[in-house]
């Protein structure tokens, strides 16, 4: 089974931050993925929840603040104290740790609750840069965002995020030209699911930490398993 190291190596340490990712450039495992947003001065940086709060000892909204005010904030401390001085990340960091490696790289555009005008040309301004085209993989829940980023980019592969399923799945994938979806993994045993993949849609499931139903996403045809434990 493909293994998908989820916001970084996430379970030992804190989601989405530098060590977190240079951690998971060591594994033997397929691929990483993390979340862009966009800050206040249109710089891209790496964080799952169009909030701090959760991650950091700040608060606010990261598209109301540069990233010079972003990088005041703690994004380590609370996950435990050792890695205290962790601040947020951008894109070009993190691919910076990823372009020496084999990993796939999944960038999920967070731009499903605030739009981020122009992020789509900036992300594969970035791409470009750093000759990843062949190695990344770009989705999205905000589906429109998709296809602006295969208006400007269309030799990089997609992926459509689910939540939830929509009738005529795999007509709705084909309009897209998307070659995969994103699915929560207790969907990976539905008939329309199995019906996508027998026909050829690519199917990655998250977020997965138990052994057990790896393997069982595994025997289901499912190509790829988001997970914070990566070792299972």
């Amino acid at each position: 089974m493909n293994i998908v190291a989820h916001r970084g190596y996430s379970e030992n340490y804190p989601e989405n931050t530098l060590i977190a990712f240079q951690e998971a450039a060591k594994l033997d495992v397929w691929g990483v993925e993390f979340d862009v947003h966009l800050t206040k001065d249109n710089q891209l940086v790496v964080i799952h929840d169009e909030k701090i709060n959760r991650t950091s000892n700040g608060k606010g909204f990261v598209k109301d603040m540069t990233l010079q005010e972003l990088r005041t904030f703690d994004f380590g401390a609370s996950f435990a104290p050792e890695f205290a001085g962790q601040t947020i990340p951008t894109l070009t960091e993190v691919l910076n740790v990823f372009k020496p490696t084999h990993h796939i790289i999944n960038i999920e555009i967070k731009s499903d609750i605030f739009e981020y005008p122009g992020i789509e040309a900036l992300i594969a301004n970035e791409i470009h840069a750093f000759d990843l085209e062949k190695r990344v993989i770009i989705s999205s829940f905000n589906h429109e965002s998709i296809a602006r980023f295969q208006q400007i980019m269309p030799n990089v592969k997609t992926a459509l995020l689910f939540a939830s399923l929509v009738v005529n799945l795999e007509e709705y994938v084909k309009n897209f030209n998307s070659e995969a979806i994103h699915i929560p993994y207790y969907y990976g045993m539905r008939s329309i699911i199995q019906r996508a993949i027998k026909n050829g849609v690519i199917v990655r499931a998250y977020t997965v930490n138990d052994h057990k139903i790896a393997r069982q996403m595994e025997t289901l045809g499912v190509e790829a398993v988001f997970s914070d434990v990566v070792k299972i």
